[in-house]
């Protein structure tokens, strides 16, 4: 097990992936990075996960990238790190991911919460994309994922400021999925993990997967997905049982088939 990032499972269905360099508020250098990839690939081989809770301690989710790390790259070496492949691992997870921010999410590690599909967030978390401030620019998704989740004005408001804004401001914004006290951010990231856990998976998976498609196609054309994976969820065992016990006035037993 990897001492920086550490995974946990407290209960059947449920992973937590914590970032574990609290000296450095949890930076991201390229070796948690690696780690982080390693752990997140790991779960397309795991048929019981139904979801991740992504979280880094109470002070900080992650401070951002590692200047240290950072600061004697070229061009070349930046390039070749490809570090795109290691944080496509966290946005290609085949269960709901869900970002537990406290403290500190600055730069990558805004960048790394907008990689989950779900961000729970405490009123006291730090959240901005402050690359321009060192001479640099997002690169991880901070000007693209920024723009589609807040719109143009304010993705260019934060990116061309380095503004920080906190946990109100981000959750008015919808940047945030969830806005809840500092101390109760795992606590309510973690019960919403559970209460996905419970439903079919299928279904969650179909969810999941037609709603990141959707943006980037044609309306008629996400819809045509949307139908077709309606259509699929009709063939399950999950979906008669749902119907069944709706009728039947009980709580339904979802198998994942």
């Amino acid at each position: 097990m990897s001492e920086i990032v550490l995974l946990e499972r407290p209960e059947p269905g449920i992973a937590i992936v914590r970032l574990n360099r609290p000296d450095v508020r949890n930076a991201l250098n390229l070796a948690i990075r690696k780690d982080m990839a390693k752990v997140f690939r790991s779960f397309a081989d795991d048929p019981d996960l139904r979801c991740v809770v992504l979280t880094g301690n109470e002070e900080s989710f992650a401070a951002g990238a590692d200047i240290q790390d950072m600061s004697e790259l070229d061009a070349v070496a930046m390039y070749q790190r490809h570090t795109e492949r290691l944080w496509q691992a966290v946005g290609d997870c085949p269960v709901p991911v869900i970002a537990a921010v406290s403290g500190f999410a600055l730069g990558g590690g805004l960048e790394l919460a907008m990689h989950a599909d779900i961000i729970v967030a405490g009123r006291g978390a730090r959240l901005g994309q402050p690359e321009v401030k060192v001479g640099i620019m997002p690169g991880a998704g901070g000007t693209q994922r920024l723009t589609r989740a807040v719109g143009k004005f304010r993705a260019m408001l934060l990116c061309l400021t380095g503004k920080i804004i906190d946990g109100e401001e981000a959750y008015s914004m919808g940047l945030v999925s969830e806005l809840v006290d500092d101390d109760q951010v795992m606590s309510r990231a973690t019960e919403l993990a559970g209460q996905i856990a419970k439903l079919p998976p299928i279904a969650v998976a179909q969810i999941k997967e037609v709603i990141l498609a959707g943006p980037d196609a044609p309306l008629s054309t996400a819809l045509a997905l949307e139908r077709k994976a309606v259509q699929l969820l009709f063939a399950t065992r999950d979906k008669q049982e749902g119907m069944s016990a709706f009728l039947d006035k009980r709580k339904p037993q979802f198998t994942g088939s």
